[in-house]
């Protein structure tokens, strides 16, 4: 990282790294919004006057000062970043965007392959002005390919759909669901800074950057376990199993007298499970029942099981369970986890201040390191908030400079 530091107080574990985010939405940004919080300098590009309209808009809104609106998702999703406004459109824009490249680590961009290279902005152009550089192109399909799919639009549930995750999510009497909220693009983001954070290691070590070229659907595609697997040596094909594992038992949700839980017991905890509900864990019937689960005892314990917890309010099933040391858990709603005591205790929800909404609470830095922890110094601001910080005292460009620039809307 070159230039003057952005941040006045040096804090977490990437202190000392910026990164340079030019992308959209949720998966590759977000991924530059939690090393903000780990202490990286992130310097978000949006397009003049209209910012990044799909994240700043999308869902419900907060009121701003100024009586305006802001997503809740930009609230907590854009915190500690540096945002600027860049046309890179425009000639002057690219200039602008070949300085800041040599004071960077990491740039990192979600476009269409092929969208930078058409302003002359390449790879290897990159490399000349700043060897070191770290470059992470996140796309739906990748940057080559079949040709026909590389230039595909995606977004989240597209790459939940072609990635193989969301034919088996659901149950199987319904359609295929997506998993919520936007979990392919949260997927994404994580591959995106752990990938651009092992190439930084290497840069740093050899003084050689490299390019990344992180597929959306492929992320998704890792997470399926065994799936393919199965595919390629016994022709198996997943299906959608809903909340119910498949080959034992119990791993599944479970209505109480007044909600729901979610009970888990695997292996030698399957035992315990039976302690816990009265039933005789020499019982051959109940041993054959949890791997065998259509079997008629594999049945008949399901059946049971659901009838001991029906019989229960939901507090009483976790209280007694967890006793036993079986796996088991409400299935909390956002009221239940604001008033849950171990969220409290762990502090995971923290109040900021926004630069847009003024005092606002949500969830707070993830993971808790313990010699450099991660926090939150800023809220999240508004279009172009940091024109000046950047192009003024990171560039060094005048006022004059800068108003021309905003004039002719390359800012």
């Amino acid at each position: 990282m070159e230039g003057k530091p952005l941040i006045a107080e040096p804090f977490g574990p990437l202190q000392g790294v910026r990164i340079l985010s030019s992308g959209t939405l949720i998966a590759q940004p977000f991924a530059g919004e939690l090393a903000a919080e780990m202490g990286a300098e992130v310097i978000q590009i949006e397009r003049p006057e209209v910012g990044d309209a799909g994240w700043r808009t999308i869902g419900i809104r907060l009121e701003t000062r100024d009586g305006g609106e802001i997503a809740t998702n930009w609230v907590q999703e854009r915190r500690n970043v540096f945002c600027v406004t860049l046309d890179l459109s425009q000639e002057r824009g690219r200039e602008i965007f070949l300085k800041l490249i040599p004071t960077c680590d990491i740039w990192m961009e979600s476009s269409k392959p092929g969208t930078y290279a058409k302003w002359g902005i390449t790879d290897e152009a990159l490399w000349q002005i700043n060897p070191k550089l770290v470059i992470t192109h996140v796309s739906g399909f990748g940057q080559y390919g079949e040709p026909n799919y590389v230039t595909r639009a995606s977004y989240d549930i597209v790459g939940q759909a072609f990635g193989g995750m969301m034919y088996q999510t659901g149950f199987p009497e319904t359609p295929p669901s997506r998993a919520a909220p936007w979990t392919g693009d949260y997927i994404t983001a994580l591959f995106t800074m752990w990938s651009s954070l092992a190439a930084l290691t290497h840069a740093r070590a050899y003084g050689k950057g490299q390019a990344i070229d992180l597929a959306q659907y492929e992320a998704i595609h890792r997470t399926l376990g065994g799936t393919m697997v199965e595919y390629f040596q016994k022709g198996v094909v997943r299906e959608r199993s809903g909340n119910r594992a498949q080959g034992f038992q119990p791993l599944d949700s479970f209505q109480t007298s007044d909600g729901f839980v979610v009970i888990g017991a695997i292996a030698d905890v399957f035992n315990r499970l039976l302690r816990a509900i009265g039933f005789d864990e020499k019982d051959p019937r109940w041993q054959k029942a949890r791997n065998d689960i259509e079997s008629i005892e594999g049945i008949e314990f399901d059946a049971m099981l659901r009838g001991w917890v029906a019989e229960r309010t939901t507090a009483e099933v976790v209280k007694h369970l967890n006793e036993f040391q079986v796996p088991c858990s409400p299935i909390m709603t956002s009221r239940d986890i604001a008033e849950d005591p171990h969220y409290r205790a762990r502090q995971m929800h923290i109040e900021w201040e926004d630069l847009q909404a003024g005092p606002v609470k949500g969830i707070g830095v993830v993971p808790k390191f313990s010699h450099t922890p991660g926090k939150v110094w800023r809220g999240a601001p508004a279009i172009g908030h940091d024109n000046q910080r950047i192009y003024g005292e990171l560039l060094g460009l005048s006022a004059g400079e800068i108003e021309a620039l905003r004039r002719d809307r390359v800012i």
